[in-house]
């Protein structure tokens, strides 16, 4: 069978959106932890707390699409700094149920805009609508196939 490989725009494009990726990823945390010392994961616990109200941990692992055992030493670390309570679920015994606490929300409302500055300036800024709803179609696109 032959090996099929990327045209060299496919290449092009593959990289370029591996390297945004990244140093997007990178500049999120320098921001975070330079104004209010969460870390991107932090930040994405919060968002979905804030978003959803309290969650069980299998259900908020699902939302973040992270493994148990990420979330569970995430929620660890957020839980010592008082980010978030956990507590057994009042449903059985045997799940857990998270909740932001007013310490989380108050770091969530001073990290977001600076965050959303951020992405917005890099993304969309140099975008028109037509880029931009070419972007959202082709993200889409390709989360639908995964």
């Amino acid at each position: 069978m032959a090996q099929r490989w990327l045209t060299d725009d496919q290449q092009r494009t593959w990289r370029n959106y591996l390297v945004l990726t990244s140093r997007l990823q990178t500049a999120m945390n320098r921001q975070l932890q330079a104004r209010c010392g969460l870390s991107l994961a932090d930040y994405e616990v919060l968002v979905a707390l804030a978003e959803h109200g309290p969650m069980r941990v299998l259900e908020l692992a699902a939302e973040l699409d992270w493994e148990q055992s990420r979330l569970s030493h995430q929620l660890s670390r957020m839980r010592t700094r008082d980010l978030l309570e956990r507590r057994g679920s009042e449903q059985d015994g045997r799940g857990a149920t998270v909740e932001i606490t007013a310490a989380g929300r108050d770091a969530l409302v001073t990290a977001a805009p600076d965050h959303v500055e951020l992405v917005r300036s890099v993304l969309f800024d140099g975008m028109t609508q037509a880029q931009a709803r070419g972007f959202d179609e082709v993200v889409a696109t390709a989360l639908r196939r995964l």
